[in-house]
């Protein structure tokens, strides 16, 4: 295995349990206690992922996440929250976090969450690999480069796509005119028993993203439709 995973946690409990966890799984961990030194082992450690959490001092995990997606849109990052927390998952989202885990989380959990994010980014870095096809999308005058994970509207504007929101699209894409459960998507894209603990919303989370990056008009979409009570459709033609 020996994938390098980064977690950032100030706090010194969490922060042991997380680690000696994913140690014992098999992961190389290198540890953070703050923001600022979270940026710096990043640069020098290259992180398979990063896991951070959000209320840190120094550097919060925004500006963390941040400061990571100025140079590195391929690595997941996953963003740990106390629950009640009042965080802006929009603001995560749209800064490149490709989803929350919300404390206290079981083990089970954490590593399934960290298994699908390492697939994820691996295929992400890897494109060539066995999921090669269908590389470049054309939809709605928009054209989405799989390979680079980014996106060009015929209206003028660029866009930049996570690894979650790339994994997403590329399966809504590849099966038009279907209705695709949540639950499906938490499995497919997420790597997710849909039994488990893990709210749907972060589902809706990425489609609103995506829309937000896609469709002229998000509040009215034309590419991915909300089936109500069901799930999405993507339309390839519309």
């Amino acid at each position: 295995m020996n994938e390098k995973i980064l977690v950032a946690e100030d706090d010194p409990a969490i922060l042991t349990g997380v680690a000696d966890l994913l140690e014992i799984e098999g992961y190389d961990v290198v540890r953070a206690t703050d923001g600022a030194s979270a940026v710096e082992l990043y640069k020098t450690h290259a992180p398979d992922l990063v896991l951070l959490d959000v209320m840190m001092p120094a550097m919060s995990g925004y500006d963390v996440c941040r400061a990571i997606r100025r140079t590195d849109s391929v690595t997941p990052i996953l963003m740990l929250t106390a629950k009640g927390e009042e965080v802006d998952k929009v603001i995560g989202l749209e800064l490149g976090a490709d989803d929350y885990i919300v404390k206290p989380f079981g083990m089970a959990e954490l590593t399934a969450r960290v298994r699908s994010a390492l697939r994820r980014g691996a295929l992400a870095k890897n494109p060539n690999g066995n999921d090669s096809g269908g590389q470049t999308l054309h939809v709605g005058g928009v054209t989405i480069d799989f390979d680079g994970m980014t996106g060009q509207c015929g209206w003028g504007t660029t866009f930049s796509l996570t690894p979650r929101e790339t994994a997403l699209l590329k399966y809504l894409a590849a099966n038009p005119g279907k209705v695709i459960s949540r639950e499906t998507l938490l499995q497919i894209v997420w790597g997710i028993d849909p039994d488990c603990d893990i709210t749907t919303r972060s589902v809706d989370q990425h489609v609103a993203r995506l829309r937000q990056k896609m469709e002229q008009n998000p509040s009215s979409p034309r590419i991915i439709h909300t089936v109500h009570g069901a799930g999405y459709r993507f339309e390839n033609n519309p």
